[in-house]
């Protein structure tokens, strides 16, 4: 069984209870399929565990499948270094299928951010050493796709159906 290699620290992308019984981190593609059928599956776990779930997300884009992976991990970098990264996330997923020079201006002026800024970071490949050591991370990991998941730093190879029943196995097993 593969484990976390990197752990959970300060620079993650992190949401809910830093002393929930479960971290969920997901090492995710913007534009993979998989991850944005995954993307509500989360957020109902989210809502249903509050207290108990801590989620982690790093970046995993696989550019020689998905063209858009790596452009659509800088906008969310740049707008996390501005304090909007998990507004950046959702909206990426929820127009998955938009990723692209338009979508990223929209989001970056909509969460009144400067989209020249945003141009010129994503130029000067301002956040490509964040998004390589997610990338990293996770290879050194075992992730070989997304989304891959990990419960309190255990690879977990089901599906993403089944993450509710382990999730809810491991808060009452530390309860």
């Amino acid at each position: 069984m593969a484990n976390l290699k990197i752990p959970v620290g300060p620079d993650d992308h992190i949401q809910g209870n830093e002393d929930a019984a479960v971290t969920l981190v997901e090492y995710g593609d913007y534009q993979c399929p998989y991850c944005g059928d995954a993307y509500p599956q989360v957020k109902e776990l989210q809502a249903e565990f509050p207290d108990d779930l801590r989620f982690v997300f790093r970046n995993f884009p696989i550019t020689q499948l998905h063209p858009n992976a790596a452009s659509a991990a800088a906008t969310a970098e740049f707008a996390g270094s501005k304090g909007h990264f998990w507004e950046a996330h959702d909206a990426l997923y929820e127009n998955q299928e938009s990723l692209g020079a338009p979508l990223y201006v929209e989001l970056v002026s909509r969460l009144g951010l400067d989209p020249v800024e945003l141009r010129d970071a994503i130029q000067a490949d301002a956040f490509d050493e964040r998004i390589r050591n997610d990338f990293n991370g996770g290879v050194r990991s075992g992730v070989n796709g997304t989304p891959s998941f990990f419960l309190n730093s255990v690879r977990f190879d089901g599906p993403v159906e089944a993450l509710r029943d382990a999730i809810a196995e491991l808060i009452a097993a530390a309860k």
